[in-house]
């Protein structure tokens, strides 16, 4: 019998309700308090949770460190491409503004390109954020002690 059976039942049903939670922080960022940075932090939880019941070799097969440097990079150019295709979208004339998310959609009156241009952002700061947790636990969880188990 597994001596970890009641940790890894409870897990298996506390896992998938953190990652909606993680999301539900991540697409309520909009209208409240939340948004990518603790939506990312949120889903880190979830891998971290699964690799402390389950191994570090498990959780690196199911989100292996390749995806996580992709999304970490992911990330960042979605943050940065925001921002120049702001600039780049921006009026003629008028001076060129990093993240000026008003020139991303023409409709000026309800402002839609606030919403779509945050949302763009809040999503790269979701890859990066969760991303750069999981490549630190990763790394710190992967490393090999200094003193052997049969040593302390």
């Amino acid at each position: 019998m597994n001596p970890h059976l009641i940790l890894s039942v409870v897990s298996k049903l506390l896992i998938p309700v953190i990652v909606v939670f993680g999301f539900y922080v991540q697409f309520h960022g909009d209208f409240g308090p939340g948004g990518g940075f603790q939506a990312g932090v949120i889903l880190a939880v979830a891998v971290i949770l699964y690799a402390l019941i389950f191994g570090i070799d498990e959780a690196q097969r199911a989100v292996p460190p390749v995806a996580i440097r992709y999304g970490a990079a992911l990330g960042v150019l979605l943050y940065a491409g925001v921002g120049v295709a702001a600039m780049l979208m921006d009026g003629a004339g008028e001076p060129l503004n990093f993240l000026d998310y008003d020139a991303l959609h023409p409709d000026q009156g309800h402002h839609t390109g606030q919403h779509y241009g945050i949302m763009l952002v809040e999503i790269g700061v979701l890859l990066t954020v969760s991303s750069v947790m999981l490549s630190v636990f990763y790394a710190f969880a992967g490393r090999i002690p200094d003193i052997a188990d049969e040593d302390w």
